[in-house]
């Protein structure tokens, strides 16, 4: 390897944080919140517009002025933005796991050890990324050519669809939680608890 390569991962590893990191707060997970949230809102939104006639005279009975077609506009805008946002969360967590120092002798309440966890993290999330894009192309599909004439814009196959997604971003994102909670992955408390430092009182 190059010497001056060498000499500039040293330095790379100088700079980083308590937490394992370049940088104060780890990225990914923030990302993550933002994946999720802009892809339930999409979900939300267009199940809405689905069921749009039973809501219409609770609305009507608020003076809401809400049409069928608001609720299919937010749902794929948010689509839209979900998946965009997406590449950037699953480049910041495999920057992020390259970066990590998990234990090795310790196993999740799944039984799985920290290099496994990492493992299945990140090839689900290059899967949930492609599933959340597909999803983004079928729903444009729908709303552009397919159900372009139609008032609802959406079609029962694709809300299933969306309600599988969200389960799986559930169980992809418990393993996540593992990393950072049991196995103390970029975690700042976890790290100084194992170097036997307090963190109540690095912290403060």
């Amino acid at each position: 390897m190059n010497p001056s390569l060498i000499d500039q991962l040293q330095q790379l590893a100088l700079e980083l944080g308590t937490n394992g990191l370049p940088y104060r707060f780890p990225l990914h997970p923030n990302l993550v919140h933002l994946t999720l949230g802009l892809f339930i809102i999409a979900l939300i939104f267009d199940f809405a517009g689905t069921f749009f006639f039973l809501e219409r005279p609770i609305l009507k009975a608020f003076a809401i002025p809400v049409s069928r077609q608001s609720f299919f506009d937010v749902g794929w805008y948010n689509a839209v933005a979900g998946s965009l946002v997406t590449f950037f969360t699953v480049a910041a967590g495999f920057f992020e796991i390259l970066l990590a120092q998990a234990p090795s002798n310790q196993t999740s309440d799944w039984g799985l050890g920290a290099g496994s966890t990492m493992l299945l993290h990140g090839v689900g999330g290059v899967l949930l990324l492609a599933m959340m894009v597909a999803m983004t192309l079928w729903r444009g599909y729908l709303r552009y050519a397919w159900r372009k004439d139609n008032p609802q814009q959406v079609d029962g196959w694709y809300l299933m669809a969306g309600l599988f997604l969200m389960a799986y971003m559930a169980l992809h994102g418990t393993l996540g939680a593992q990393l950072g909670a049991e196995f103390g992955v970029h975690n700042t408390a976890a790290h100084l608890l194992r170097m036997g430092q307090n963190p109540n009182q690095v912290l403060q």
